[in-house]
């Protein structure tokens, strides 16, 4: 029997043109303004201030002469954000639109989540938290994470918490690979992975898979690629897989688990953000995640997972990251001098999800 995530193949609609990433914003430095005397600010010369303001409209429609990076011109703009945008801006212009662009549930969030969240506005819960997130929460999803998924995390050490699983998927490419890596991307693919992979420096290698297997990787693709490519550091192995919906068993698992026995020096980033959203006849065929499923895949397995999908908490950026300690305080490293911690009343809305069944009958 073929396992599907119902909700994550609604973005197969989309996927063939959403061909892209996301890309950094430009980065600008400005240089310290003069300082002036008290008589220059309360006294401008008339003169002066026209000069300077021709001088302002001309830097406005003059090209600009810096230099980018040229890892911006390898990456390609995220097409699913740049749709997703477009489709907002009708919406505020009265026009009625179906979107199939991004993966957003059509539930609302929990009331306990939302509850929380309320309180924690009321409480005035608006500080940093710790940059991996609050101990609560990192508690909440060690719970969680041994109660479903039969695996043990240190909350202290082995879960970050982040703006969202994109940033968690991010950082742990950045953390495990660089220029001469490779990265193993199955497809079909979410957009962002090979852009992702660029943005390291490191190369995307496309591994295609077919209709008659379900689009889900094969033992034989995995070793073949393997076995041609000596470079690779990191597979990526989205499951339920995004954009096709499509499960990989445990027992296909556990034969691509043997092949990357042989190789003990690739990695694994586990996307498992649509495990929630899994519809079978038999719930023991249910998602089963890949740290689970040998010893030797925990210790090279980071699994990432989040919020957004499950408990309908796509606006309020929150995912996570558990992995061995070691690649925990890499990928935490990389988030201390991105973004600092995630929201904190997001944080506070997200222990309330954890413990709860989501909406939707997914179990």
């Amino acid at each position: 029997m073929r396992l599907q995530s119902a909700f994550a193949a609604v973005a197969l609609v989309t996927s063939a043109s959403c061909v892209g990433g996301f890309v950094s914003p430009q980065s600008q430095s400005t240089p310290a303004a003069p300082i002036k005397t008290q008589q220059q600010l309360t006294t401008p010369c008339p003169a002066a201030s026209a000069s300077a303001s021709a001088s302002a409209l001309q830097s406005t429609t003059e090209e600009s002469e810096i230099v980018l990076n040229p890892i911006v011109s390898s990456v390609k703009i995220s097409k699913t954000v740049e749709i997703f945008s477009l489709v907002k801006q009708m919406e505020a212009e009265g026009i009625d639109v179906t979107s199939l662009c991004v993966g957003e549930p059509d539930f609302p969030p929990p009331q306990a989540v939302l509850d929380a969240a309320s309180r924690a506005i009321a409480d005035c819960d608006t500080r940093y938290t710790a940059v991996t997130g609050t101990a609560d929460l990192r508690e909440a999803i060690a719970e969680d994470l041994k109660r479903r998924k039969n695996l043990e995390y240190n909350p202290q050490t082995e879960i970050v918490v982040g703006n969202g699983a994109k940033q968690c998927v991010y950082q742990g490419v950045l953390a495990t690979c660089g220029p001469m890596d490779s990265v193993i991307v199955p497809a079909p693919y979410w957009p962002s992975y090979p852009e992702m992979v660029s943005l390291t420096g490191a190369t995307p290698i496309i591994l295609e898979t077919k209709e008659d297997d379900g689009y889900l990787i094969t033992p034989d693709a995995l070793r073949k690629v393997l076995r041609e490519n000596d470079d690779v550091k990191l597979l990526i192995l989205c499951n339920p897989s995004n954009p096709t919906g499509g499960v990989h068993t445990e027992q296909r698992l556990k034969e691509l688990a043997a092949v990357l026995d042989e190789y003990p020096n690739v990695a694994i980033l586990a996307d498992e953000i649509y495990e929630r959203l899994v519809y079978n006849d038999d719930p023991a065929e249910g998602h089963v995640s890949f740290a689970a499923i040998s010893p030797s895949m925990y210790q090279r397995t980071m699994t990432v997972n989040g919020f957004s999908k499950a408990y309908a908490m796509t606006g309020m950026r929150l995912g996570y990251l558990a992995a061995p300690a070691r690649l925990a305080r890499a990928t935490t490293t990389i988030q201390s001098q991105l973004t600092s911690c995630a929201g904190s009343i997001s944080q506070a809305a997200g222990v309330a999800g954890p413990p709860h069944r989501p909406p939707g009958g997914a179990g």
